[in-house]
């Protein structure tokens, strides 16, 4: 008989990342940050960015192109805006390191920028606007990363799948969270696809002369995604190419590691951007909690398309993945579970109850 997989309680699974990041040499504090943000992810049901990455993590610590002793620090700055080095430590933590900052001159000067070099893959871009939104702050995270994409009339790959994250505080309401790649669809989902066998649409791939395939196992070897949108996606991955890359002096496209194929031992240097606006400072923060409900529900309650129930804003379903979460534990995937699996055969570490 086929075993059921139960759901993971969060503490559990927060328990099993922790200790992973501590047996990688990482301290109480920095393993506690890194492992939060995974977490948080997999209850928003974003599995492609939770622990399922955390094997991957553990390679290039073990490795030392990621430095458990790292410290991100800020090199340049002025009122309101910062450049960080990451040191070459965990990208959660330097991202969270970034945020803050930018959080912080943000309610000194009404807005806060910050662009980090020397980094890493940092998860979920979607967490660290939250962090933001959290506070009475609008956020905004972005990253750039190795070629994997196409621009409209290309060959091959040209820019990264460079994701953008917006966050908004609300009142009564949860936040609005919007968490995207410029990519047509991630990177992830495409090897999960070649993984389990699942067909993909003519739509997510591109072969080598440029032309749709339908076939994932070219990824990322013979194929590459296609932009968001057509041009729309392309642009906005170049924006953030410029915020995250050209001016914090970060790798850009085909020079950045990437942090799965890449050898372990060197650093990637990815690079980051976040910016923060204190909501108070441009309006009356009561005021705009109270316009931001009545805005969405004003979405919410607009006429629905014919066999359509519910419109959902950006946020919603992680909003309820979460509550779910917190009650029934996380329905981790298949994948998820086999990589965690795997981790702790790598690390020597022992093997949960739950997995």
């Amino acid at each position: 008989m086929e075993r059921i997989s139960l759901p993971v309680p969060i503490g559990a699974l927060q328990e099993l990342a922790l200790a992973a990041f501590r047996c990688c040499g990482l301290n109480e504090a920095d393993a506690e940050a890194a492992a939060e943000v995974l977490v948080t992810t997999d209850a928003w049901g974003v599995y492609t960015h939770g622990t399922k990455s955390l094997r991957g993590y553990a390679r290039r610590l073990r490795g030392g192109g990621l430095r458990a002793d790292g410290r991100p620090q800020i090199v340049r700055q002025g009122p309101a805006w910062a450049v960080i080095d990451g040191d070459s430590s965990v990208g959660m933590v330097t991202a969270r390191f970034a945020m803050r900052t930018a959080m912080d001159k943000a309610r000194a000067c009404g807005l806060g920028f910050t662009t980090v070099r020397n980094s890493c893959h940092f998860g979920a871009a979607g967490f660290y606007a939250w962090m933001a939104a959290r506070e009475g702050m609008v956020g905004q995270a972005m990253a750039n990363d190795t070629a994997s994409v196409t621009a409209p009339g290309s060959r091959g790959p040209v820019l990264g799948s460079n994701p953008f994250a917006f966050a908004a505080p609300a009142g009564e309401e949860a936040p609005i969270l919007l968490d995207i790649s410029t990519a047509a669809v991630a990177g992830g989902k495409v090897r999960i696809a070649a993984a389990f066998g699942q067909p993909i649409p003519p739509t997510w791939l591109v072969d080598l002369q440029g032309a749709p395939t339908l076939d994932p196992h070219l990824y990322p070897h013979a194929a590459s995604l296609t932009p968001m949108a057509g041009h729309k996606g392309y642009g906005l991955a170049l924006m953030i190419e410029t915020l995250s890359g050209l001016l914090s002096g970060a790798r850009l496209t085909q020079a950045i590691g990437s942090w799965i194929d890449s050898d372990p031992a060197l650093p990637t240097d990815h690079g980051h951007a976040f910016l923060a606006l204190d909501v108070g400072a441009f309006f009356p923060l009561d005021q705009y909690r109270q316009r931001m409900d009545e805005l969405i529900r004003q979405i919410r309650s607009a006429p629905k398309a014919q066999g359509q129930e519910r419109i959902w804003l950006p946020g919603e379903k992680e909003w309820e993945a979460q509550a779910q979460a917190r009650v029934h534990g996380i329905p981790l995937p298949a994948d998820v579970r086999e990589s965690l699996s795997g981790l702790i055969g790598d690390l020597g570490l022992a093997r949960p109850d739950w997995l």
